[in-house]
């Protein structure tokens, strides 16, 4: 079955990127706020936009030309923000790098997108510099001070020069097709793969806001992901193009997040279920609640619907999101859908997007049936850095093989059921690892559970279950039996290894590392 949402992007968008910020700062300027533990920074975006165009203007005088790749490695700073609007004004293809990776994965990423420039910290800048000979594409590094005592590294040139520059002169615009912004998935099992986007599809994903959210008014944004997600660029490219009030996190950390959302008026967020379950947990710990707080965006990983529903219960309208580097926003659910729609779906196809639920053979699966969801649509990357990739992402008439399984109802709702690659067979059966999850989470002596495949002489695979309980709760095998019994679970679905920790291994953005838990069964 093939699902579209026919509503039209709005077809008065500029085709550029950088017409595009300019637009939409000169028609709905935005407050920001960027909060980091040594103080906060207070700001609009016209200002963002103005310090972004002599920043510019200091790329170009260092030889950075239109279609070139500048890379940068940042925090969520106010010269984050400025960096992203800066490459882009001056025509350069922008590449934000996640902020945990060290000199290996960095080196990798330059090398492999080619970039002409490198923004950093003053030891990232300095570890590159000592390997410039292998970068022969880097012209040049620029090295921010993160402190007034960290002298920047010999061969670097100051931020402070390009903020000394004057304003960039008048450029052509570029075509829509040409690449705009380059990120970089995390590599966990094999080096990073670069998605490419060009100014029509990440116009396109902008576009999808307005899906979401009626408009803007009376919307201030609280934004907890780190650069170098798609997620991130997402979130400093609204604020600027929509006029979307915003208060970036440097760092995550519950309490700060909840401090924030009643200081500055929050009224919705984003994040992983453990951004959310966190951010609950503060707001009970504290008994302060969770404020101005009326919507929460929760995606990016499995979501168990106990957890929208006790946001819920809350007073917040928690609502489930799917998507990726290489297809941002595939479906989404709204603030105001019904609570069952929130917590068990991942909303219905955004705009002019469409979905396939399809069997190994590829063929077409009726309504209620799990298959590999395949999608297209307007902000679908059009292929990686390394071609060579590109086969094996899309079918031969252009889906994007999304590697994840799931089903559409009745309603025209999306709910994603599992990675291909995280179902487990047991003696031949299929087992849907998020429902194991899902099950286990509900009980009440459960924060978070992971479920996994384990090797096993006899059936092949068995499920294997993660779990961290909450404050002086209890959990054996027992309890673990007796629970999903109740539930009607299947035995075959019940774990047979129950595994106590006290954390999860993530990415930074918040993501559970299954593969670190894969390997840690056969250390």
């Amino acid at each position: 079955m093939t699902i579209e949402n026919a509503t039209e992007v709005q077809a008065s968008a500029p085709d550029e990127l950088a017409a595009a910020l300019r637009e939409g700062v000169a028609r709905r300027p935005a407050d920001l706020v960027f909060h980091r533990e040594s103080g906060t920074t207070e700001t609009t975006s016209p200002e963002v936009l103005e310090r972004a165009d002599r920043v510019a203007a200091g790329l170009a005088g260092l030889g950075v030309r239109p279609g070139d790749v500048v890379a940068f490695q940042l925090t969520n700073r106010v010269e984050n923000a400025i960096v992203h609007a800066a490459v882009l004004l001056c025509g350069a293809v922008a590449l934000p790098i996640v902020p945990i990776y060290k000199l290996r994965e960095v080196s990798f990423v330059l090398r492999q997108s080619g970039a002409a420039a490198l923004i950093a910290f003053p030891g990232m800048a300095a570890e590159v510099l000592a390997v410039r000979d292998d970068l022969p594409d880097l012209r040049a590094v620029i090295a921010i001070r993160d402190g007034a005592d960290v002298p920047v590294p010999r061969g670097a040139t100051a931020w402070t020069e390009l903020e000394a520059s004057e304003s960039l002169p008048a450029r052509a615009p570029a075509p829509p097709d040409e690449v705009a912004v380059l990120v970089y998935t995390s590599g966990t099992t094999a080096e990073p793969k670069g998605v490419q986007h060009t100014h029509r599809t990440l116009i396109a994903e902008m576009a999808t806001l307005p899906g979401v959210r009626r408009n803007a008014d009376g919307v201030v944004y609280l934004d907890a992901f780190p650069p170098g997600h798609v997620a991130g660029l997402n979130v400093v490219l609204r604020a600027l193009i929509h006029g979307l009030s915003t208060v970036f996190m440097e760092r995550w950390n519950a309490e700060v997040a909840l401090d924030l959302i009643h200081r500055h008026g929050v009224t919705s967020s984003a994040g992983v279920p453990f951004h959310l379950a966190a951010l609950l947990d503060a707001a009970e710990r504290t008994g302060r609640g969770t404020g101005t707080l009326r919507d929460y965006l929760v995606g990016a990983a499995s979501v168990p619907p106990v957890l929208v529903e006790r946001a819920q219960r809350a007073g917040v309208a928690a609502y489930r999101s799917y998507g990726s580097s290489e297809h941002p926003t595939i479906s989404s659910g709204t603030p105001d859908d019904p609570l069952a729609k929130r917590a068990r779906t991942d909303g219905r196809p955004m705009p002019c997007n469409e979905v396939r639920i399809v069997d190994a053979q590829g063929r077409e699966l009726p309504l209620g049936q799990d298959g590999e969801i395949l999608s297209r649509g307007p902000e679908l990357f059009p292929g990686y850095r390394d071609d060579a990739l590109n086969a094996a992402a899309f079918t031969q008439d252009g889906w994007l093989r999304t590697g994840d399984v799931g089903r559409m109802d009745d309603d025209g709702y999306l709910t994603v059921t599992d990675r291909l690659k995280d179902i487990i067979v047991r003696g031949g059966e299929k087992i849907s690892s998020k429902e194991v999850e899902d099950l286990l989470a509900a009980h009440p002596s459960v924060a978070e559970a992971v479920a996994i495949a384990e090797p096993d002489e006899r059936y092949g695979e068995r499920v294997c279950a993660f779990a961290v309980l909450h404050p002086g709760a209890y959990l054996d095998m027992d309890t673990v039996r007796d629970h999903f019994a109740a539930a009607g679970a299947a035995r075959q679905k019940t774990p047979e290894r129950l595994i106590l920790v006290d954390t999860l291994p993530r990415t930074a953005a918040g993501k559970v590392r299954k593969t670190d838990l894969r390997a840690s069964l056969n250390p």
